[in-house]
């Protein structure tokens, strides 16, 4: 059975009920429906994991094979943030396998799969009664995750949702090994033990996992589960790893030899390709086009038109996208979006800000404290584009009803949905293969082309691949919503704040992003629905980590007429850049060491403090003399001081006759216990690379409705000679582990920008830096 027949095979398995989240949490609320409908709701679910003839399952998490081979099964997107290898390793370490027998599958998704830290955090996005929903454990998280199939990978909670269900199948699965080896021995269990891909007694006997599949598959798995100590799942942050804690990346061999596979890779026997134009922001629907003009084109297939976009599909992808240059498609709508009425809405909200403002957060009573504030600035932020290197691709087959779709995403179960509601059928017959991403950075959060990639499937009758160009990549994928910050802050004689206050003007992004995401909403609807609404998750990370007495957070919802959404670093990579700047110009006015001023504020919060100590000895700082082109920023991200990511980071930074020239990144990072710290290196040096790009450039303006600029080339994206040198120093910490993907993105550009400041003496207040002509 190979891979697809074996997911066709768990597709059949996983019977979802037909019942939408509206009818759940809205039609099924009143009179105790909602009760009612969830206890209705089925509550077991197949996995989709399916094991070979000669594997077994173990939990729906793993199977071992007769040849002793682990396939742990992977819920989550790999993207290059190494999840594969993570996920994997937790399994291989409870377990007691040798890593060189551990293998990994991306699994369809399934109700036995639900990301419920995630589901917790995005709750304002899909719950009617989000304060029911506000906890990974709660009730109404656990039915809707299940329920709906949620697997998304995003935010940095894989580890948090998938680290102790798979424990927990993997040590169940060492028990029943145990037991299976202990009675052909003819011993009591508790004298043997696991290692090495071997159950052993303690008389010198040995067997492999394979030869005990047969026997332990037929046991029941214990209950509770005999997990190894925690510390068992901490590799250390100093000397060299050995045989027992070096777990290389299980993806690298394929992705250096070039057989991995992403979405364009996908080959099928008489599969077709498609290119595609979607109108400019603004001209949303598709108005005419030239049919005539590529008639009889040699290689052409056919031409599939929709209400907002228009494809051909040809025999290869270089027809099919001159065939579209041929029928010159044009759009209609509104109008299209000019760089001066983006500009104009952001400006109007941010004017209206004391009329629109909803407070997020409030410590104490600031508003007194700052009616006469001494200090205020603004800072702002223009809309940053993703653009990843691989653009949205995806390949479908439509046969008999039913809808196979070989796709990156990192919310499944939603693209499976929407392609199932844009043809016409039902979730149940569409089967998603899920691939790797080349990078994503939050781009794969959308699920349009897999609508798209639907339609045409079924319109043409052939395979078919799918392929956005980067014109088309930079125009469809929505980009990261622009921000203002209103900063205003009330200082002592030390010159320490003794209030403080971020008002921060944004489109509710968050929310909009949800209606697309749940409620299937195209992008104007999305908006629409979102217009006007406070949204906490938009303003994530305002709350500043200093010990100050008077605090408020606002967000201003702006209305503006560009669909925006998440990015890598979330909206913690705004506040951040907010935060961090702004306390180095109270340290400035105050005539302070940045270092110093911070640590000043820091006595509640000793993690933070130990980062920002150990950074500035990392990164040698001399105080921020004039001059000197150091700049300090840190950053805490999560809601629980305890549970939380740190990291600090001293940037040096200069002026040069190709403009600004960062030289090194120097990091100290608080993610507390890490599983994997080769992986864990990488996320923080290629986020902070990321936050680099973000603070020179990835940004884009409109004109009559496209972005400018249209191509990689000149988005004034990091190239490998402008990359800086990285240090990141790790403490070593027995606190939850905490994902280090986006920590480095939202430190790098105020450290950045801090560091300008002290090299040219010139304050920059907006991203990218030096846009403002200076």
């Amino acid at each position: 059975m190979d891979f697809r027949e074996k997911l066709i095979s768990a597709k059949d398995r996983v019977k979802l009920p037909d019942v939408s989240r509206r009818q759940l949490l809205v039609g099924g609320a009143a009179a105790g429906g909602l009760l009612l409908a969830w206890t209705l709701w089925p509550r077991d679910y197949a996995t989709t994991l399916v094991p070979g003839a000669n594997e077994a399952d173990f939990g729906g998490w793993l199977t071992i094979g007769r040849d002793g081979v682990v396939t742990v099964a992977i819920p989550q997107l790999e993207m290059g943030q190494g999840i594969t290898t993570l996920l994997a390793q937790v399994a291989a370490v409870e377990l007691g396998a040798d890593w060189r027998q551990v293998g990994a599958e991306p699994v369809m998704p399934s109700g036995l799969f639900p990301n419920l830290p995630l589901a917790a955090d995005w709750a304002p996005l899909w719950a009617n009664f989000p304060s029911l929903a506000d906890t990974p454990d709660a009730w109404l998280v656990d039915r809707f995750a299940s329920a709906q199939a949620f697997n998304a990978t995003v935010a940095g909670t894989s580890l948090a949702a998938y680290e102790m269900p798979l424990r927990i199948a993997a040590a169940s699965a060492r028990d029943m090994l145990v037991r299976a080896a202990a009675e052909r021995w003819d011993v009591v269990p508790e004298e043997c033990e696991v290692a090495d891909g071997f159950v052993r007694h303690s008389t010198g006997g040995a067997l492999r996992f394979g030869e005990l599949v047969d026997e332990a598959r037929e046991l029941d798995p214990p209950d509770p589960a005999p997990l190894r100590p925690q510390a068992a799942f901490e590799q250390p942050v100093f000397g060299e790893a050995d045989a027992q804690t070096s777990f290389p990346r299980i993806d690298l061999p394929s992705k250096v030899d070039g057989s991995h596979l992403f979405a364009g890779d996908i080959r099928l026997p008489g599969m077709v390709f498609a290119s595609i134009r979607h109108g400019p922001v603004g001209l949303p629907e598709l108005f005419r086009f030239d049919a005539d003009a590529a008639a009889g084109m040699r290689g052409l297939v056919g031409v599939v038109k929709s209400k907002r976009w228009l494809a051909a599909v040809a025999e290869s992808w270089w027809i099919a996208d001159q065939a579209l240059s041929r029928m010159r498609a044009h759009f209609t709508g509104p109008g299209a979006l000019e760089q001066a009425v983006l500009d104009t809405d952001l400006e109007r909200a941010s004017e209206q800000r004391e009329e629109l403002a909803e407070r997020i957060v409030e410590v104490g009573d600031p508003d007194t404290m700052l009616v006469n504030a001494a200090f205020v600035r603004r800072y702002e932020i223009a809309p940053a584009v993703h653009a990843p290197l691989e653009t949205a691709s995806a390949t479908a087959r439509f046969v008999d009803g039913r809808l196979e779709l070989w796709m990156a995403s990192q919310v499944p179960s939603l693209a499976r949905e929407g392609a199932a509601k844009a043809i016409g059928i039902s979730a149940e017959d569409v089967v998603l293969y899920p691939v790797a991403a080349g990078g994503s950075f939050d781009a794969r959060l959308e699920k349009q082309h897999a609508i798209e990639i639907a339609q045409i499937a079924v319109e043409i009758g052939r395979p078919v691949q799918l392929t956005w160009s980067r014109v088309q990549d930079l125009q469809a994928v929505p980009p990261r919503a622009p921000a203002t910050a209103d900063m205003a802050a009330r200082t002592g004689a030390d010159g320490q704040p003794l209030a403080w206050r971020a008002r921060i003007t944004t489109p509710p992004f968050m929310r909009e992003m949800g209606h697309r995401l749940f409620d299937n909403l195209v992008p104007e609807a999305a908006r629409a629905e979102s217009r006007g609404e406070a949204d906490a998750l938009a303003v994530a990370g305002g709350m500043p980590p200093y010990g100050i007495s008077d605090v408020a957070v606002d967000h201003v919802p702006a209305s503006i007429r560009l669909p925006v959404t998440r990015m890598r670093g979330g909206a913690e990579a705004m506040t951040a850049f907010f935060t961090e700047c702004f306390i180095d110009e109270l340290a400035a006015e105050a005539g302070r060491d940045p270092f110093l001023y911070r640590m000043a504020l820091l006595g509640g919060a000793p993690r933070m403090a130990e980062c920002l100590r150990r950074a500035t000895r990392l990164g040698e700082w001399d105080g921020a003399r004039s001059g000197s082109g150091q700049g300090v920023a840190m950053v805490r991200m999560g809601n629980d001081p305890q549970t939380a990511g740190h990291i600090a980071c001293v940037a040096q930074a200069g002026m040069g006759a190709g403009g600004a020239r960062v030289t090194k990144l120097s990091a100290t990072v608080d993610i507390g216990r890490i599983v994997n710290l080769d992986i864990a290196r990488q996320q923080i040096e290629g986020g902070l690379v990321f936050g680099l790009s973000l603070a020179l450039g990835s940004s884009v303006r409109f004109e009559n409705g496209h972005p400018v600029p249209r191509n990689m080339g000149a988005l004034g994206l990091p190239r490998l000679a402008d990359c800086p040198d990285i240090v990141v120093d790790f403490i070593s910490s027995d606190a939850e582990p905490f994902d280090p993907g986006e920590l480095g993105v939202a430190v790098a550009a105020p450290a950045i920008a801090n560091a300008l400041f002290a090299a040219t003496g010139l304050r920059m207040r907006r991203l990218p830096l030096l846009s403002e002509g200076l």
